[in-house]
């Protein structure tokens, strides 16, 4: 069986480069090289995908025993459930016929500036029409579909973690 799925450390390595493989797809191809500005729920993703790393990052430092890794493997689990969800609104939104995709709204640093941070993560995730707009896809995925993906793959490698027996 090969070395990563063995060892939890290794795993966790595993993730940790997937997340910052991810970002940076993210920070130097989309908005770097195709000067893509992230709409809110992007950065609500990109959040997501912090948390995953960290938590990993924490973990492989950490190289705790079997109920440690299945914590760090849960909370690995929830993070890239909790932006797998933000993917998977997102999508929903790209979806919307025209006449139903909402107003566009004010950006993200005017919302934190004005309003409480749970009102703004309600109005983040309620998207608006920056959100619905595909600019980019790839397979017939948008970046939000690819994002997913992403999630699903760091979500399995912490069930990984979690199921794991010795």
């Amino acid at each position: 069986m090969p070395v990563f799925i063995t060892s939890p450390r290794y795993l966790n390595w595993l993730i940790v480069f997937g997340c910052i493989f991810m970002m940076a797809i993210a920070l130097i191809v989309f908005e770097r090289m195709m000067r893509l500005v992230p709409c809110p729920m992007c950065i609500f993703q990109r959040f997501s995908v912090i948390a995953v790393g960290v938590i990993a990052f924490i973990a492989a430092l950490h190289n705790p025993g079997i109920t440690g890794t299945k914590i760090y493997g849960g909370l690995t689990v929830i993070a890239a459930m909790a932006g797998g969800a933000v993917s998977g609104r997102h999508i929903w939104l790209q979806s919307l016929p025209e006449d139903e995709v909402p107003a566009c709204g004010p950006g993200l640093d005017y919302l934190m500036d004005i309003f409480p941070l749970s009102d703004v993560i309600r109005m983040v995730l309620q998207g608006d029409g920056s959100c619905a707009e595909v600019v980019w896809s790839f397979m017939g995925l948008s970046l939000p579909g690819w994002t997913l993906v992403g999630f699903i793959a760091l979500a399995v490698l912490g069930c990984f973690q979690v199921l794991r027996r010795a």
